[in-house]
């Protein structure tokens, strides 16, 4: 659970290898001074500092855009720092100007899109641009044989000769941290590494980042998540607008300082939903045993006006499935949708967004949103027609006039509506899809995992939009995978297991008592196989 006000801070945690991050003469293994990156218009960093040390997990967090994208590129060599700043690793001056000087020095950064060969099989991939030969031939029993060991330590469940195209997205990951550990790495960056992981897999994932820890490796760990730093940090450093903030050791964290630090205000009110303040209105949403043949299974539920209800359960529990098939994305086998009470027969998005429903869908970049197209055009990509003049041309003016309001009401921060949207940050690409999908005027918004990926200044903005449309009268139907953001914001949630609807946790005030609840539907814990919900 993130820390609040109201609790006291996480203990400090035992020292490692000489003493907790600086203590007891441990000297730093990494250090940035004056690190400065200009783009063209755009200071992405300025006067940054870095102190990193042996042993140690070292939390990098801020909004989108503050900079620790720059600052890692530069660590791993894909940018080079302005002149003027100095990089010392383990007490000595060096040089990153590549990522093969990042390799040489012992730095090795995982990104959010994982760098693999899927052709490949896993040793390859370890060994990619420093492959064994044995008389001009590359030896691929030599290196396969290599990193058997290095698999073994790390608890790996297949082999070095798996191809990497038959391994899950978590087997994926732990063959990168192998490559890490194989060349002994001393420095691993980590960018969102839990972002396509279970609850299980993040689980094993973090018990490695502690083994490595214990073995004198220091990682930098950048996540926007604060139950994941309370985990696992001994130390947190803040960025906002290219800057250091400042950095805090472990018995100074709390929540509302972090918040602070990296939006430059105080978010004391970051949910909130009272609940009970209002009731909520005429049943705008009806599903009734919607079933697709494979995932889901007789689903039905009833969605009022102004009320926001939440769709929790664990990953691949079907709540997606079912959001895409009351969507007429998917099709499905049987069930049947009424809006307003009024039946819908929703066989493609095109019929839903005429009736008035919306989907936020869960994956923006492959299914949301065109990037290499500007902002303007994505805003005014389905409503283009509606104000169309005579002869079915485009009415130029108006669209400019939408974008403009959009990009005011939901904050984008876009130096011009021409931009890209692939250029923007996380949160600012979320609001340009939301603002395309409320200018379709709708009766009912389904939200799939509305902030994953998003910072925290972002998701503040978001929730305040959720219970700003819910007052308004619009149906908002949840699905998020942070149960704090399901707790926070919904009236009541209903829980998905195994493609049926399991139950449903009336909102209260005891947001633990909520949240008990939700895993324990959401698991089967102590509970009989589940039946289906009218």
């Amino acid at each position: 659970m993130p820390w609040s006000e109201a609790t006291p801070a996480p203990p400090t945690p035992a020292p490692l290898h000489g003493g907790q991050a600086g203590q007891g003469g441990t000297a730093p293994l990494l250090e940035l001074h004056n690190i400065s990156k200009t783009f063209p218009g755009v200071k992405a960093l300025s006067s940054m500092a870095l102190t990193v040390y042996p042993g140690e997990v070292h939390a990098l967090m801020g909004e989108n855009g503050a900079g620790k994208s720059t600052l890692m590129k530069i660590l791993s060599g894909a940018y080079v720092a302005d002149p003027g700043g100095e990089c010392r690793i383990a007490g000595k001056p060096v040089t990153i100007d590549g990522p093969a000087a990042a390799r040489a020095h012992g730095v090795a950064v995982i990104y959010q899109e994982l760098s693999l060969a899927p052709n490949l099989s896993v040793a390859e991939n370890i060994y990619l641009g420093r492959h064994l030969h044995h008389r001009g031939i590359v030896d691929r029993a030599a290196m396969a044989r290599a990193c058997e060991a290095t698999l073994a330590r790390l608890g790996a469940d297949f082999t070095a000769q798996a191809p990497v195209h038959t391994l899950s997205i978590a087997q994926r990951q732990l063959v990168e941290i192998a490559r890490a550990v194989h060349f002994e790495t001393r420095i691993l960056v980590m960018d969102e590494p839990t972002t396509p992981l279970s609850t299980r897999e993040t689980e094993r994932l973090f018990a490695l980042i502690r083994q490595l820890r214990a073995e004198g490796m220091a990682i930098i760990y950048i996540s926007h998540r604060m139950a994941e730093i309370d985990e696992l940090a001994d130390r947190v450093t803040v960025l906002r607008d290219g800057r250091l903030v400042g950095t805090l050791t472990r018995d100074q964290l709390t929540q509302a300082a972090l918040v602070k630090m990296m939006v430059g205000r105080d978010l004391s009110g970051f949910y909130t939903k009272t609940h009970g303040e209002t009731a909520p209105g005429a049943i705008m949403l009806s599903v009734r045993n919607m079933s697709d043949g494979r995932r889901v299974r007789g689903c039905s539920f009833d969605l009022r006006a102004g009320e926001v209800l939440g769709l929790a359960g664990l990953v691949g529990a079907g709540r997606t499935e079912l959001a895409r098939l009351v969507f007429g994305a998917d099709a499905r086998t049987d069930g049947a949708v009424f809006v307003a009470g009024t039946p819908l027969a929703v066989s493609s998005p095109r019929q839903a967004i005429d009736a008035g429903i919306a989907y936020l869908t869960e994956d923006r970049k492959l299914q949301g949103l065109f990037l290499d197209q500007s902002v303007h055009e994505n805003i005014n990509l389905i409503v283009a027609a509606r104000d169309a003049l005579r002869g079915g041309r485009l009415n130029r003016a108006s669209a400019r006039q939408r974008t403009a309001a959009a990009i005011r009401a939901l904050g984008i921060r876009v130096a011009h509506p021409q931009v890209s949207v692939g250029a923007l940050s996380g949160g600012n690409q979320q609001k340009v899809m939301l603002s395309r999908l409320l200018e379709t005027r709708p009766r009912v918004l389904i939200l799939d995992e509305p902030t994953r990926g998003v910072d925290i200044g972002a998701k503040a903005e978001i929730y305040r939009l959720i219970n700003a449309l819910a007052r308004s009268g619009v149906a908002v139907l949840l699905i998020s995978s942070e149960l704090p953001e399901v707790v926070g914001l919904c009236d009541r949630v209903l829980v998905m297991r195994a493609g049926l609807l399991v139950g449903e946790v009336p909102g209260c005030a005891d947001a633990a008592a909520m949240q008990e609840r939700i895993i324990a539907l959401a698991t089967g814990a102590g509970e009989p196989a589940p039946a289906v919900l009218h």
